[in-house]
Order: C-alpha cells, then structure tokens, then sequence
C-alpha cells in the first residue's frame, strides 16, 4: 500500500498554515531580539539562565519546555526556529536535535534490557 505525498515539501509533516492559524515566524535572531525588547512583559529566556535552555539531562530540558510555557511569543520563536533549522536547544517550548523537534530527550546511555525489579 502506498502513501500518497503531500503537495507541499514539509520535512516536519505539519501542513501549511492556514490564515486563521498563521503565525508570523521571526525567522532571525535579531528580529526575535528586537520582538522581546518591544514586549513590555519580561520573557523566560531572558529571565533565567540562558544554558537552561541547552541543558543535557532529560529533566532538565522538561523544564526548560515549561517555561517557555508562558512566555507571549512562543509560537513565533518556534516557527522561526523550525524554519532556521536551530542544531539543537530548547526554542518555543520544542526541543530540536540535529535542526528537528523530538518529543523528548532520552537519558545517556542504552536502555536496559530487562526491567528493574523494585
């Protein structure tokens, strides 16, 4: 069975944004700089430390994707960082890995066998 290709050449697989649903990407980082200044509310990445958002361990990263939670130009900073291909980090509350967006950081290390008995 096949699949027939989309019409679009999206790597992501999400289809094209609709008009009620588009969102202005900041496709540089100086237009995401000068978005922030403009904002009069304070934004998590400015507000904490910036290695949160490039940290190693999966709990880590979980919380750096919460903070981005709140902040107001989230949905921008991550259509922006999609479409830069950010190599890695969290950006809009997604983590990307090689320019991707996994769902999760695995820990170090192979996964075990077997389960752990408690």
């Amino acid at each position: 069975m096949t699949v027939p290709l989309a019409p679009y050449p999206r790597p992501d697989l999400t289809p094209p944004p609709t008009p009620e649903t588009a969102v202005t990407p900041l496709y540089s980082l100086t237009e995401l700089d000068e978005a922030i200044e403009r904002l009069d509310a304070a934004v998590p990445c400015r507000a904490y430390d910036p290695e949160v958002f490039f940290a190693e361990t999966p709990e880590d990263v979980e919380y750096a994707k919460s903070l981005c939670g709140t902040c107001p130009l989230r949905e921008a900073c991550l259509a922006g960082a999609k479409d830069r291909r950010e190599p890695w980090g969290v950006w809009g509350g997604e983590l990307f890995v090689q320019g991707v967006v996994v769902p999760r950081k695995r820990p170090r290390g192979r996964p075990r066998k077997n389960p752990v008995v408690a």
